[in-house]
């Protein structure tokens, strides 16, 4: 399993390229050559890229749903509503179909930022408002959520 660290600000050539920075692509390399899965966030105006390993993982979960029960296949239309596969190219960029830059209103800048093992992209002034909104509420959500680990 990857685990991956660190946000990232970049920009969108006018074809919608992204250049992995350093950084990043160094920690992608060893799953590069599989590629990746692109697709829509469900919680955020922004989009998750996948390891092509995690996302076996997540559609091995997903496989466990009946299909005879109609809020699961909603749910797994809408999961996979405009999912594309990616490859890095030999620049090192990756392609954001122009659909889906739509969907997250990515612009020219961008911020990448690693969510454990997946990669979220972001419209940077999207990115701050969340990061700034939320920057009060933080310490409330961190015990909330991570508090209880040891009970």
């Amino acid at each position: 399993m990857i685990h991956l660290i660190g946000t990232y600000s970049c920009k969108a050539d006018a074809k919608g390229r992204v250049k992995l920075p350093v950084g990043l692509k160094r920690q992608l390399d060893p799953v590069a050559e599989e590629g990746f899965v692109l697709k829509r966030s469900v919680f955020q105006p922004c989009l998750e890229l996948y390891p092509m390993t995690k996302w076996k993982e997540v559609m091995k979960e997903m496989a466990g749903l009946s299909r005879f029960v109609q809020k699961n296949n909603d749910f797994i239309r809408r999961f996979n509503a405009g999912v594309r596969v990616l490859e890095m190219d030999s620049a090192g960029r990756l392609l954001i179909p122009k659909d889906l830059a739509e969907f997250a209103g990515i612009s020219r800048e961008l911020v990448l930022s690693s969510s454990i093992d997946i990669i979220e992209i972001w419209d940077e002034a999207k990115y701050e408002e969340v990061i700034d909104a939320s920057a009060d509420d933080f310490a409330a959500l961190a015990e909330e959520v991570m508090g209880g680990i040891n009970d």
